[in-house]
């Protein structure tokens, strides 16, 4: 088998558009926590499972598997800001960030399109990153905005993605 350079493969990799998802939940003194992905998905409808993938070393994988659930919040298009200050290391990534309580006790942000409530399913070790599955307790859609997505390495929201996608394919 041929060894994968992990760079080329994170270039290659870059070119399928994933969505922003923030997943939030409470430590043990409810204070907001949370990460960003881009591997959060549907599993199963019945029972209803959703997942996503997270890195080995997040300190918020270990919060979440000892509240025993989380929430996906899909964040919009205008988003970007906010998927960066939650995706950031060694800071109160909450710092000035409006949210709500979920029936579960898991954080919803503000302006976001809609969110997952979940009840830890299980987590499973893959390579160097752990598949987390919830079971889905609740959910809503809480606004008409598109997703933010990222594609290309950089952002950008469901319509001006698609153009740069169509640009490219027909060679505007």
């Amino acid at each position: 088998m041929d060894t994968i350079n992990g760079r080329y493969f994170r270039n290659v990799l870059g070119h399928f558009p994933t969505s922003v998802v923030a997943v939030t939940t409470t430590d043990t003194d409810q204070r907001p926590q949370g990460l960003v992905v881009g591997t959060f998905m549907s599993v199963s409808l019945d029972p209803p499972l959703v997942s996503f993938l997270v890195d080995g070393s997040s300190t918020t994988l270990r919060t979440i598997r000892t509240a025993g659930r989380f929430c996906g919040n899909s964040l919009a298009g205008n988003q970007e800001r906010l998927s960066r200050q939650l995706a950031a290391r060694g800071t109160d990534r909450f710092e000035g960030v409006t949210w709500k309580t979920s029936p579960l006790g898991n954080p919803v942000l503000e302006g976001i399109v809609a969110w997952v409530d979940c009840a830890l399913e299980q987590v499973v070790e893959i390579g160097d990153h752990f598949l987390v599955v919830g079971r889905v307790r609740h959910l809503r859609v809480e606004s008409k905005r598109t997703p933010l997505l990222f594609f290309r390495g950089g952002y950008g929201d469901y319509l001006s993605t698609t153009t740069l996608v169509l640009d490219r394919l027909v060679g505007w």
